[in-house]
């Protein structure tokens, strides 16, 4: 059995929130009396890019007990990212920030979503030749997971669908070659969601900074984008055994 913990939009800055609700999750998944064989965080660790956001970060959510494998989202800095989280040297400061975890039985790939300077999301071919090439050096029986930060699909949030993932058709027809792509893993929502593509499912982490209202629990039914902050900060856990992945998602009050 493989389990992997996805947390998303930590967007952790100077107030203590945002700090008391991501180590309210590291503390609970620390706890746990399984080892877990990963956890990912998919994007948007940092709110505002800086070098203190990103070394917290690294004291309370890398130093895990267990592995942890992160990717950049839109307010992340792919620079600060890669030297302070990362400690890599500047040899390409704005290159994308891709990782992968080979582990005992299956293979997780985080490919950077994010489009510096911009909100929306798009993978640069450096990164689906990187994929390609991570996907081509895996057995076909193993299984690999997907992540990034955008969601190549609408969700119903107008909001959010406009800043989605774009030029998608790319990583679907790379996706449609790898029967092993168990599943696509992402965030940027600030809401669990889950849905398919490219015939695979696309499984959307809930936020841990806040949780945002969908236009249908908004009077009229707006189109802003509205957190409800009085959620607990929240989770999900992917499980894959015998060839079959089911997702449980956990609500973690801050501490």
């Amino acid at each position: 059995m493989i389990v992997i913990a996805h947390l998303s939009d930590i967007h952790v800055d100077a107030s203590p929130r945002s700090r008391e609700r991501t180590r309210a999750v590291m503390e609970f998944l620390d706890s746990l009396p399984y080892a877990l064989d990963a956890v990912i965080a998919t994007g948007d660790l940092a709110d505002h890019g800086e070098e203190s956001e990103y070394a917290w970060i690294r004291e309370h959510v890398l130093a895990s007990r267990h592995p942890v494998l992160t990717c950049p989202g839109n307010h992340d800095r792919r620079d600060v990212f890669r030297r302070v989280l990362l400690g890599a040297g500047p040899a390409a400061p704005e290159a994308p920030v891709n990782q992968v975890l080979r582990a005992d039985g299956f293979v997780l790939a985080l490919c950077d979503s994010s489009v510096p300077g911009k909100d929306e999301g798009f993978l640069e071919e450096e990164t689906l030749d990187w994929l390609a090439e991570e996907l081509a050096r895996t057995p076909a029986d193993v299984p690999v997971f997907v992540g990034f930060h955008h969601p190549p699909v609408a969700l119903g949030i107008p909001f959010v669908d406009g800043l989605r993932q774009f030029g998608e058709e790319r990583l679907a027809a790379l996706v449609r070659r790898h029967p092993n792509v168990v599943a696509l893993l992402c965030g940027h929502a600030h809401t669990a969601a889950a849905t398919v593509f490219a015939g695979r499912p696309l499984l959307v982490a809930p936020g841990v900074v806040s949780t945002a209202k969908l236009p249908w629990e908004q009077d009229g039914g707006a189109r802003d984008y509205v957190y409800r902050d009085e959620m607990a900060p929240s989770l999900a856990f992917h499980v894959f055994e015998a060839g079959r992945l089911t997702t449980h998602y956990r609500s973690v009050p801050p501490r």
